[in-house]
């Protein structure tokens, strides 16, 4: 998922959901996207992509562990400094929905509720 990235621009899009099949056949044969695996713990998460051109990912909502969490796209911004920018935001009102996790060779990753409420992860790219 290299790609290049400046601090606060949109880096990443996913689609959150709890068919991936019907998701990836709605936008195979929408949009023409093609699909490549990337294995997670308990899981496979996909990489869309159109052409040789990665262009988001379907993300799959099947572990307990988010029953509550609706479906739907997830965006993310690139910032410099995932840590300290997390805690600027916690200190103006944000909240961190889950803990902060790394992904080998992606980056390290932050899920908020800003302060209106509306849901955005953050990310440290791997490439920074």
């Amino acid at each position: 998922m290299a790609h290049e990235w400046s601090h606060g621009t949109f880096y990443w899009n996913e689609l959150m959901t709890r068919d991936a099949e019907k998701a990836k056949k709605f936008y195979g044969d929408t949009v023409g996207w093609t699909y490549k695996t990337m294995p997670m713990e308990n899981s496979t998460y996909w990489v869309a992509k159109m052409g040789n051109d990665i262009v988001g990912g379907l993300f799959p909502l099947t572990s307990p562990q988010f029953d509550s969490v609706p479906e739907g796209w997830m965006s993310y911004l690139a910032v410099d400094n995932v840590d300290a920018r997390v805690k600027k935001a916690q200190s103006l009102g944000a909240q961190l929905m889950r803990p902060m996790f790394d992904v080998p060779g992606v980056g390290r990753i932050a899920i908020l509720r800003e302060p209106g409420g509306a849901g955005i992860g953050w990310m440290t790219p791997a490439n920074s």
